[in-house]
């Protein structure tokens, strides 16, 4: 008979308040930093010169045909063989950056293909550069048609955030994993682990779905 004890897991409660905390600012710092190069790369790969297209096309398909791990590892165990040595916090920010960065170039860049070519040329009759045509006339609707693409990839890097702790960030999973070996209790940090990810997901979601319309795009 097996018999459960979730009471040996919750005790544990400072170590998993602390890895709900660091998967929470990690998601933070990755979802505003990665959205803006994601921003950025969808206007290279738009509006940019051919040479930027290039470039910014070539960082796309490598970071979306590649795990996240091997890009997690390369900055965290290959960047030292260059003299580059990183934090474990730092380098899973920077992978989850880099890596929402490419996913989120191509979803603004979809929805900014979307946008008529007369809304653009009327805003260029009115004397508006070219910058603030794309920051005032194009980026927000764009944003607007894309955002609930824009949250589920949020959700997904946040999610892939768990394999951080291969490394020995302190996020959620390695809380977990640092539970069960103190204790053996495997399903019951685990299950206890599953259910912070569904919480952080869902809260995560509603977040995004409210601030969205205020603060980045407009109503």
């Amino acid at each position: 008979m097996v018999i459960l004890d979730f009471g040996a897991v919750l005790a544990e409660w400072p170590l998993l308040l602390k890895g709900i905390g660091v998967t929470a600012a990690l998601t933070a710092v990755s979802a505003a930093l990665g959205m803006a190069l994601g921003i950025a790369c969808a206007w290279g790969r738009s509006e940019g010169p051919a040479w930027l297209r290039a470039i910014v096309g070539a960082y796309v398909e490598l970071i979306r045909n590649t795990p996240f791990i091997v890009q997690l590892f390369f900055l965290f165990f290959g960047l030292p063989s260059l003299g580059v040595k990183l934090t474990p916090e730092l380098a899973s920010a920077l992978a989850m950056v880099i890596n929402l960065g490419a996913y989120a170039a191509e979803i603004v860049r979809a929805g900014i293909a979307a946008t008529p070519r007369g809304q653009v040329e009327a805003a260029l009759s009115l004397a508006l550069t070219r910058t603030q045509v794309f920051t005032r006339v194009v980026l927000p609707p764009a944003l607007k048609r894309v955002w609930p693409a824009v949250t589920s990839q949020i959700i997904i890097v946040m999610l892939g955030s768990a394999v951080c702790g291969q490394i020995a960030t302190q996020e959620l999973s390695y809380a977990a994993n640092l539970i069960h070996s103190r204790n053996f209790r495997a399903f019951e940090a685990t299950l206890v682990a599953t259910a912070a990810y569904l919480a952080l997901a869902i809260a995560l979601r509603q977040l995004l779905h409210w601030a969205g319309p205020r603060f980045v795009f407009g109503r």
